[in-house]
């Protein structure tokens, strides 16, 4: 099973909740933790894993070659994102806007824009008991994520294989980082506070996942703040309120810290228990499992 944990915003709490579960879920069976919000991984802080890999991501971009190009255009028609113009007598590409579709180079007659590999982060992967845990940090100036969180994706299931339950935390709201980080998932959790701006990304959020037809469900972070608008629009929408974690100092604390809750706080690990009944997920561990404790 692979779970996305999204929200329409951050700071909702979706790196508590995909540490506090994966951890949870890791305490009797294997469980992969991916942080996908490359831009600003945090999930790093609370699981003290021994890294057992890093490598070097890329993607393609096309480089101009002037000695046989014939200034003919096709490369500039072809290209829908306008990474490619042409100023008189030059051709000129601009990587950030580049979507490594290959269709500028493939379509050259001349072939004069073959594609090289651009640097766009790093991917590093520790283990922490039956936790494996997977995250990518996108290079500073690099304009686009999606390619890096789908080089994540592709990489956790080459060496985690299809039968690992896999968790990954999502980027912020609703455009095209969180999307490529959802769309293959089998349940979406979306992850809100009961505040009006946090309501109001909710359903932006809540629209993006239909869209994209997956099954859903909500948890209500900070519960205790705010009013009960989440709630009415849970029960007005007939969404699945799966869980509420209780707004406490005590959480805050230790969260900034960097430590897992779910050990020490009672209103956690009850809601931890309510998502894995509603992901149809059991704690016990298999003989199988058994056999190599």
């Amino acid at each position: 099973m692979k779970i996305s944990i999204a929200s329409g915003k951050g700071g909702t709490g979706k790196t508590t909740l995909s540490t506090n579960l994966a951890a949870y879920i890791a305490e009797t069976r294997p469980v992969v933790l991916a942080d996908l919000d490359v831009e600003e991984p945090n999930a790093g802080l609370f699981i003290p894993g021994i890294k057992i890999h890093e490598d070097v991501k890329y993607k393609m971009i096309p480089e101009w070659k002037q000695d046989v190009c014939t200034l003919c255009g096709k490369c500039r028609e072809v290209c829908n994102f306008n990474a490619i113009t042409q100023i008189l007598d030059r051709i000129m590409v601009f990587p950030q806007l580049c979507h490594s579709c290959f269709a500028c180079s493939e379509l050259c007659p001349v072939n004069a824009l073959p594609m090289k590999a651009e640097r766009i982060g790093i991917l590093r992967h520790f283990t922490y008991g039956r936790l494996t845990f997977i995250e990518s940090i996108l290079d500073v100036g690099e304009e686009q994520a999606v390619p890096l969180i789908a080089q994540t994706l592709r990489y956790v299931g080459e060496t985690c294989g299809k039968d690992t339950i896999t968790i990954c935390d999502a980027p912020p709201g609703t455009s095209c980082p969180m999307i490529e980080a959802v769309k293959d998932a089998d349940r979406v959790l979306l992850i809100t506070e009961p505040t009006p701006v946090g309501l109001y990304d909710l359903t932006l959020a809540v629209e993006t996942v239909r869209e994209l037809k997956k099954d859903f469900g909500v948890i209500l972070n900070r519960y205790g703040i705010g009013d009960d608008g989440v709630e009415n629009y849970c029960r007005k929408e007939h969404i699945p309120l799966i869980a509420k974690i209780p707004n406490q100092r005590h959480i805050a604390e230790r969260y900034s810290q960097g430590m897992l809750l779910y050990r020490e706080v009672p209103g956690v690990k009850e809601a931890l228990d309510r998502i894995l009944v509603f992901l149809g997920i059991s704690r016990q561990e298999s003989g199988k499992e058994k056999g190599k404790a």
